[in-house]
C-alpha cells in the first residue's frame, strides 16, 4: 500500500459516528480541514497581535496577502465588491493553507478530495445567487442576456450563458481537484520510482538519480502550483463576485 500513489488519498474515519443510519464519521479529511482553519487563523492572530510601523516578517507576510487579496477584488468586482472581502480572503486563506499543509510527509491533501472543492465551488456560486437576486432582483437575470444581442439570436446566447453559469462550480471545483491529485501522483510516482531502484543495489542508486532530481523539481513545482491554484480560486471568485454586484449593468 506505501508504494500505492493513490493511498494518500484515502478518507478513513478517525472516530465513527453514526446517527440514523448516516455516517457522519470524523475522519482523517476532518482532522485536516480543522487544522488548515486553525493554522490560517493562528497565523493571521499571531502575524497582528503586535503590529507595528516596522512590521516584522510575520506582519509583513499577512499585510501582502491582506492587500492581495484587496486589490485583487477591487479589479474583479470594484470598489462595491470590497464588502466580499472577509469572504474572498477566508477562501483564498484556505485554500493556499490547505495546499500548503497537504506538501508536509504524512499529511492530508484536503484539496485532493473533489466534494471539498465542490462544497467551496457550491458556497461561491450560491453567494453570488443569492446577493445577485437580493440586490438587482429579477433584473440579476439580465446577466444571461448579453448587451449588443440582436433579438433573434437572443435566446441562443441566453441558453449558452445559463450553461456557461452552471458549469462554473464543475469547472472551479474540478480545476483545484484536478491539478492538486494530478501533482500529488506524480510527485508520489517519482518518488516510488528513487526508493524502488535504491533496493537494486549499486547500479540501482545510480539510476535512482535522474528520479531523484525530477521528485525535488516535482516538489518545488508542487509548492508553486499550490499557490497559483489558490490564487485562480480567488481570482475567479472576485469575476463571479462580480456578477452578483452589478447585475446585468456591466
Amino acid at each position: 500500500m506505501s508504494n500505492d500513489p493513490t493511498h494518500q488519498f484515502v478518507v478513513s474515519p478517525i472516530v465513527p459516528i453514526e446517527i440514523g443510519g448516516i455516517d457522519f464519521s470524523f475522519t482523517n479529511a476532518s482532522l485536516f480541514m480543522v487544522a488548515t482553519v486553525a493554522v490560517a487563523s493562528g497565523f493571521l492572530y499571531f502575524s497582528t497581535s503586535s503590529r507595528g510601523l516596522i512590521p516584522g516578517r510575520t506582519q509583513s507576510v499577512a499585510e501582502m496577502a491582506y492587500e492581495f487579496i484587496a486589490s485583487m477584488l477591487r479589479e474583479g468586482a470594484g470598489t462595491q465588491g470590497m464588502k466580499f472581502f472577509p469572504f474572498v480572503f477566508s477562501l483564498f486563506m484556505f485554500v493556499l493553507t490547505a495546499n500548503l499543509l497537504g506538501m508536509m510527509p504524512y499529511f492530508f491533501t484536503v484539496t485532493s478530495q473533489i466534494i471539498v472543492t465542490f462544497a467551496l465551488a457550491l458556497l461561491v456560486i450560491g453567494t453570488v445567487v443569492v446577493y445577485g437576486f437580493y440586490k438587482h432582483g429579477t433584473h440579476f437575470l439580465h446577466v444571461f442576456m448579453p448587451p449588443g444581442v440582436p433579438a433573434l439570436l437572443l435566446p441562443l446566447v441566453s441558453a449558452i450563458e445559463v450553461v456557461s453559469f452552471l458549469s462554473r462550480p464543475i469547472s472551479l471545483s474540478v480545476r483545484l481537484f484536478a491539478n492538486m491529485l494530478a501533482g500529488h501522483i506524480t510527485l508520489k510516482v517519482f518518488a516510488g520510482f528513487v526508493a524502488s531502484m535504491g533496493a537494486l543495489g549499486a547500479v540501482g542508486v545510480g539510476g535512482a538519480v535522474l528520479p531523484l532530481l525530477m521528485t525535488v523539481a516535482m516538489t518545488a513545482l508542487e509548492f508553486l502550483v499550490a499557490f497559483l491554484q489558490a490564487y485562480v480560486f480567488a481570482v475567479l471568485t472576485c469575476m463571479y463576485l462580480n456578477d452578483a454586484v452589478h447585475g446585468g449593468s456591466h
